[in-house]
């Protein structure tokens, strides 16, 4: 007969190789428009401009751009949407924060020295919420695919419990926790809680091949609610110099830090049968990854001619170590549970209490070259293109041998991307008004499964001389296949991504 299990938590330390999947790469690699609000309302087009506490963190030449020293905070609202599309089926869903995202400051230390070419030196450190992770994605619809059952979540399990080859007799006899890899896992829960039967027997002890136990010939109602908090966030230390009038160039070390739970509860129903089988079903998952990483930067801001500069850049990959913590469990109900030929409807509830902790891991993020061409018009304003290169076919987890998949995947399935930034600044006496534009190609070689993202930004600020106040609203968009399960049942949800941010930020000359 098959074990139930409801207790309380236990942790347990797994040596074992977990399931990580491109979207896991992708959180750490990829960059959202952050930063203080001068930054963020000119969408972070700053490459060959600076003497912004986050420009440091795009050319770290930037820093001796300023005239004095600096001390600098900022404030942001976060509102996404995502307005989904399942099966013709339309829903939305929304998350919104509040978050104190920038922290820095800045020290100019001018050289007096006439028969010297260095004019400046500068340091800096300054913290940015490099992407804010909270979001929410609410998805429902009917599936259908007629009698093979890939429309149903049972071949998630069925695709796991036939590739990890676990026998009948293990699943019979073991707890959760006895497994030692992912697959056998989701075998175990899907077994337990009456998902997939063995091909042959119950009888047959060295079975190794499994079918699904969910009725086919019919439609499916599927809903998957994803939940989403947390954050990138990098650390910057910066020294930069200037030479005479034409050059600046300047290092960074990033101390980087990542803390991000996600939550998914999938649930399916189905009246395909009134006699065997599963009627019904919710699948929870939980993730919390946590880690830390380093980076470097280099980058040089060239003066060509009276207002015309140069800005070159290039950041190093970031070395991540993380690590992974997961807890699931699945419920159902249905007919014939138990021992046949028993069909009265029963119910499962397969909750093992254990939270999986997976030894730590290693990821390495592509690196980044940008180039950028700006216009200072005097004291009137300013004008900044930047365009930036990153290969995230180069996306490696490691150590290799455990990853050997996904790396192939994402090997064949990213491309390089570029990304444009233009924004722009007018000063009218004491007040800055300024706009901006970006446009961040697909890291994806199909440009579907994640798409192009399209934003603007616009803003305002206020100079008292001493202070200075900043406000910018940005805006962007991206449509995105939200694949609910790895392998098995491989059909996805059309998700529509809109960011909308204000920003408040705060700036003292020291």
């Amino acid at each position: 007969m098959k074990k139930i299990f409801s207790y309380l938590l236990i942790v347990f330390s797994f040596s074992t190789i977990q399931s990580q999947e491109i979207a896991d790469a992708l959180r750490y690699a990829q960059d959202n428009l952050t930063g203080t609000a001068r930054f963020r309302a000119m969408s972070g087009a700053f490459g060959a401009l600076g003497g912004d506490l986050s420009s440091i963190g795009i050319n770290p030449a930037g820093s001796v751009i300023f005239a004095n020293n600096q001390l600098g905070f900022s404030l942001s609202n976060y509102n996404v949407k995502n307005n989904s599309n399942y099966f013709g089926t339309n829903t939305s869903d929304h998350k919104g924060s509040v978050d104190l995202n920038q922290l820095g400051a800045v020290f100019v230390f001018k050289n007096y020295d006439e028969n010297s070419g260095w004019r400046k030196f500068a340091v800096a450190i300054n913290y940015d919420n490099t992407n804010n992770l909270n979001n929410s994605v609410y998805s429902a619809g009917y599936n259908s695919d007629g009698i093979s059952h890939k429309a149903s979540v049972a071949n998630y399990f069925v695709s796991y419990a036939n590739q990890s080859g676990i026998s009948l007799s293990t699943l019979q006899n073991s707890y959760y926790e006895d497994l030692n890899n992912f697959g056998a896992q989701q075998a175990f829960l899907g077994y337990q809680g009456y998902i997939i039967n063995p091909s042959s027997t119950y009888n047959d002890f060295n079975n190794r091949t499994y079918v699904s136990n969910v009725p086919g010939g019919g439609s499916y109602r599927q809903e998957n609610s994803f939940y989403s908090k947390g954050y990138n966030g990098k650390l910057v230390f910066n020294a930069a110099a200037q030479y005479q009038n034409w050059l600046s160039f300047g290092i960074n070390l990033n101390s980087h830090f990542t803390d991000y739970t996600q939550e998914t509860n999938f649930y399916e129903s189905n009246n395909n049968s009134t006699s065997t089988g599963v009627r019904n079903l919710l699948f929870s998952n939980k993730l919390y990854t946590y880690g830390s990483g380093f980076s470097f930067q280099a980058g040089a801001i060239f003066k060509i001619y009276k207002g015309l500069r140069l800005g070159l850049a290039y950041d190093s990959p970031t070395w991540y170590r993380l690590n992974d913590e997961v807890t699931q469990s699945l419920s159902s109900n249905g007919f014939g549970y138990g021992t046949p030929p028993n069909v009265g409807l029963s119910g499962a509830n397969v909750n093992p209490g254990v939270t999986v902790v997976y030894d730590p891991y290693n990821l390495r993020t592509p690196s980044k070259y940008s180039g950028s061409l700006a216009y200072v018009f005097g004291k009137k304003g300013m004008l900044n293109i930047d365009l930036c290169s990153k290969n995230y076919s180069s996306l490696k987890f490691k150590p290799a041998n455990q990853f050997t998949i996904v790396n192939s995947d994402m090997a064949s399935l990213l491309s390089s991307s570029l990304e444009i930034k233009i924004g722009g600044e007018i000063k009218v006496k004491k007040w800055s008004i300024r706009g901006g534009y970006r446009y961040e190609q697909s890291p994806y070689v199909d440009k579907t499964t994640v798409g192009d993202l399209k934003g603007f930004s616009s803003g305002l600020g206020y100079n008292f001389g001493h202070t200075k106040l900043d406000l910018a609203y940005t805006h962007s968009k991206r449509d995105s296949q939200l694949q609910f399960f790895s392998q098995g049942m491989i059909d996805r949800a059309m998700i529509s991504n809109l960011n909308n941010n204000l920003t408040f930020s705060v700036a003292f000359e020291l």
